[in-house]
């Protein structure tokens, strides 16, 4: 026999081809640095019944950093930044989920980067409507936004410039756009 709770939550699986995280970092405190990971995994539990019971669980792959510069990719794969060998995986999981606005979402959780975890909370905007893909399959998407100081998850490394200033930020915007498919 199915409850009403039982049928109230559902998965939803990121689809990676859909799916990327992207940053921006201000460089030499003039313009700024964009890049992207073209990996990003998870799903989401929803509650369908109430969003704010519902989690949401994601992991970057450091390794598909592309910031459309192969020497700075390299560097940023590096132990002066991610160090990737170390420390492969970016993790997000949700600890809280209230809503802000009409369409709005404040995620709160657990980020992880280079090995270090902090609370954070992702602005989000969705999830969208469910929409039906031409293969029959139920979709939606979602973007969320977060703003995170790089120094606070140990990625220190940075340049003075001669006029006193620093070669890189340290606020780094975080957006993720994300798909997601409902599992069957």
């Amino acid at each position: 026999m199915t409850t009403a709770t039982d049928t109230a939550i559902s998965t939803w699986n990121i689809d990676t081809a859909h799916s990327n995280a992207q940053f921006k970092v201000k460089h030499m405190m003039i313009s700024n640095v964009k890049g992207e990971f073209t990996s990003v995994k998870g799903s989401l539990q929803l509650n369908e019944a109430d969003i704010t019971k519902s989690s949401v669980e994601a992991t970057i792959d450091a390794t598909t950093i592309n910031t459309r510069e192969p020497q700075r990719d390299t560097h940023l794969k590096s132990p002066d930044f991610f160090d990737v060998e170390k420390f492969p995986e970016l993790t997000f999981k949700s600890t809280g989920i209230a809503k802000s606005g009409e369409a709005e979402l404040a995620v709160e959780g657990d980020l992880t980067i280079h090995g270090v975890t902090r609370k954070v909370t992702f602005e989000v905007e969705g999830p969208s409507v469910a929409t039906k893909d031409p293969w029959g399959n139920l979709r939606i998407g979602l973007e969320a936004t977060t703003k995170i100081n790089r120094k606070d998850f140990g990625l220190v490394w940075n340049g003075v410039l001669e006029t006193g200033g620093i070669l890189v930020g340290e606020e780094v915007t975080i957006t993720l756009d994300v798909e997601f498919v409902k599992q069957a």
